[in-house]
């Protein structure tokens, strides 16, 4: 846990209220047992991973490929703590499966959720601890 107030300290600029950040970081801290080196691995290799999947999303064609990218945008989001993602890509998975079709809207907003976690994750890891 020492590791983990290190990189509370070091990166003071984070709003103190969950609703002021896209990453809860206590569950990510929970996630990498205090390790802030690990923390910062994990959210680069979070960071490139859903954009991925998104651009996937936005090219899928298929019920398929639709479901596979927003249950992979999903769970990459809820086991880093970056639960507006994984709500947004949740809230569109079940739409998907209630045979709604997959609005350029909802695809828009969990786009803009992704930039805002992105966004986060860069200004983490331009402070990332030595």
């Amino acid at each position: 846990m020492v590791q983990r107030a290190a990189t509370a300290e070091h990166l003071s600029f984070v709003p103190v209220d969950r609703a002021g950040r896209p990453i809860d970081l206590v569950h990510l801290a929970k996630q990498c047992l205090g390790d802030a080196h690990l923390e910062c691995e994990i959210l680069r290799m979070y960071d490139a991973t859903v954009k991925t999947y998104f651009s996937r999303l936005k090219l899928a064609s298929s019920f398929d490929e639709l479901a596979m990218n927003l249950h992979s945008i999903k769970g990459a989001s809820g086991g880093v703590g970056a639960f507006s993602v994984a709500d947004l890509a949740k809230a569109a998975e079940v739409e998907l499966q209630a045979g709604r079709p997959l609005s350029t809207e909802r695809v828009d907003d969990l786009g803009m959720a992704i930039e805002e976690v992105s966004g986060f994750i860069a200004r983490m890891l331009d402070n990332e601890p030595a």
